[in-house]
């Protein structure tokens, strides 16, 4: 395990690179993630490193907080989070985490809460196809249908696909690309989305798999996406050649008989 930050997911925009390609990004703003305390294996059981992020007035800090706060000479934040890590890459407890810790060009996975959606139904929910829309069904065209099961066993099966809350729920999107890195501002530009809502806070990490697979993979996508466009382009040449020397032929053979 590697060590991460918290950062603020502030929303969408897009950026362009030098060859104009347009890339969707989301701005994540990491302000102020100080380490507050070490935990060990001696001590906790296990090894990892306790930061928080943001900045907040100390009337709004319970007397614990505070004190666990001051204890470590650390300003309080809005939360506490945790980062497994190896003893071999402990830091020093104050020590200040910036967006410096990644590179432009790698991969990170961002952990956030998705947006609630509330009480939703099962086509919502879980992509059910409804029931038809044709005589003799009535009311029943969004519902799920029967969840019962006989005298035996004679109860629903726990994790039954049935309606209920949606969303709201911690959700991981790996493998997203750095695509700039801002020291000025603290901000860190991914491709793609982020789970959560705008303001909502993200926890970012390296990406456990090598960057250089997560490429090759990426690349032989889009080599074989262009493969199949040249050979629809070849086609489609070929094609047009074809349909031009069957007109000249017409032409030629007009020209033939009018003259005789």
């Amino acid at each position: 395990m590697s060590l991460g930050v918290v950062g603020r997911k502030i929303g969408m925009t897009r950026i362009f690179t030098d060859t104009g390609e347009s890339i969707p990004v989301t701005v994540l703003h990491v302000q102020n993630n100080q380490v507050t305390q070490i935990k060990t294996t001696e001590t906790d059981g296990y090894s990892a490193v306790q930061v928080t992020a943001g900045l907040v007035n100390s009337g709004g800090l319970s007397k614990p907080q505070t004190g666990h706060y001051a204890k470590n000479n650390v300003s309080g934040g809005r939360g506490l989070w945790e980062f497994r890590i190896d003893d071999e890459e402990t830091p020093e407890v104050g020590q200040a985490i910036d967006v410096d810790i990644f590179e432009v060009g790698s991969f990170v996975n961002v952990t956030g809460t998705s947006i609630g959606k509330g009480f939703a139904g099962v086509i919502k929910r879980h992509n059910f196809a409804g029931q038809d829309r044709s005589h003799g069904n009535s009311l029943s065209h969004r519902a799920h249908g029967a969840t019962g099961q006989c005298q035996d066993p004679g109860r629903v099966f726990k994790g039954k696909k049935m309606a209920g809350h949606m969303g709201d729920e911690q959700v991981t999107q790996k493998n997203l690309q750095v695509i700039k890195i801002d020291m000025k501002r603290h901000l860190i530009l991914v491709r793609g989305s982020v789970p959560g809502s705008k303001g909502g806070d993200v926890i970012v990490k390296v990406s456990s798999k090598p960057s250089a697979t997560i490429v090759k993979k990426k690349e032989e996508v889009k080599v074989s996406s262009k493969k199949i466009k040249t050979t629809v382009t070849n086609d489609t040449t070929e094609k047009a050649k074809e349909q031009a020397e069957e007109v000249v032929k017409q032409d030629d053979s007009e020209q033939k008989g009018q003259e005789s």
